[in-house]
């Protein structure tokens, strides 16, 4: 059975759509089409309902579903095992971060990961940090940088690289940056902007954005109080004085411990480390 065929199986069961899969796999959409013919054929079986434009798995798709997933993904850990028998940091590396670390505090480790190791290319996904901790628990990527979730359990491993200590903030032209001292009974009062509910970072919201950015200017511009990361405190807005309110996100690595790492998410981990141990 060819595997480019389980790839393409997969690929349409993933986005529903045979032109989205295509895309996806830079092919034609026939050339797809003859990949899903060939499996179907092979195992005397018909794989997807075509209605209109609607694609839908089968009884037998979805049988296949998590099989060809598990040999894909046996045949990708083989072969970054044999890879592994070298010492040489080449190759593919799949990551995702969130939008904020990978404005904030992935470049400098990546400029002198490229630097050190110019045979290894990327494959970056920004995402929510709930998603890619899926996509890692799933195998679609090897390792992913972003705000660790209260737990982390098995088979996923986490590591901690940065605390990220967290401010209350406003519009310098807010009422309640104008006032001494602050409870948060008070700001109950005024709306609010937080991450959406799909985030590992959720008190009460108004608004929800997952745009650390959009965050800052919908702040800013005085619609909302907020927290926001210290690193990204400017004049923009200004700190609320909350005596005895202390709160930070734990920024860190995961990835799947029954996978085999490559030589290059382990270079990129200790760079991480090393990130962690030096900061600027």
């Amino acid at each position: 059975m060819d595997t480019a065929n389980l790839q393409a199986f997969l690929a349409v069961a993933e986005t529903g759509s045979f032109s989205r899969a295509a895309e996806q796999l830079h092919l034609t959409q026939p050339a797809v089409s003859k990949r899903i013919a060939m499996l179907e054929q092979q195992l005397d079986a018909r794989l997807f309902d075509r209605i209109g434009r609607h694609v839908s798995l089968t009884e037998a798709g979805m049988a296949l579903k998590p099989r060809a997933e598990q040999v894909l993904s046996l045949l990708n850990d083989t072969r970054r095992a044999l890879s592994n028998l070298s010492s040489e940091v080449s190759g593919r590396l799949s990551i995702a971060t969130s939008h904020h670390i990978g404005l904030h505090r992935l470049p400098p480790v990546l400029r002198e990961f490229t630097r050190r190791h110019p045979q290894v290319s990327f494959d970056i996904q920004f995402l929510d940090s709930e998603v890619a901790y899926d996509k890692v628990l799933h195998g679609e990527i090897e390792l992913a940088v972003i705000t660790l979730a209260p737990e982390v359990e098995a088979p996923v491993m986490s590591e901690l690289i940065w605390h990220d200590p967290l401010d209350f903030v406003i519009a310098p032209e807010h009422p309640l940056a104008r006032q001494p001292t602050l409870d948060l009974a008070q700001l109950a009062d005024y709306p609010a902007v937080f991450p959406g509910t799909n985030t590992f970072t959720q008190p009460q919201i108004s608004m929800s954005t997952n745009y650390m950015e959009t965050i800052k200017m919908m702040v800013s511009i005085g619609l909302a109080w907020s927290v926001l990361p210290r690193s990204m405190l400017d004049s923009q807005v200004s700190v609320l004085p909350l005596p005895g309110v202390h709160l930070q996100r734990e920024l860190g690595c995961i990835w799947h411990s029954g996978r085999t790492q490559s030589n290059a998410a382990r270079a990129l981990i200790e760079l991480l480390r090393d990130a962690r141990q030096h900061p600027d």
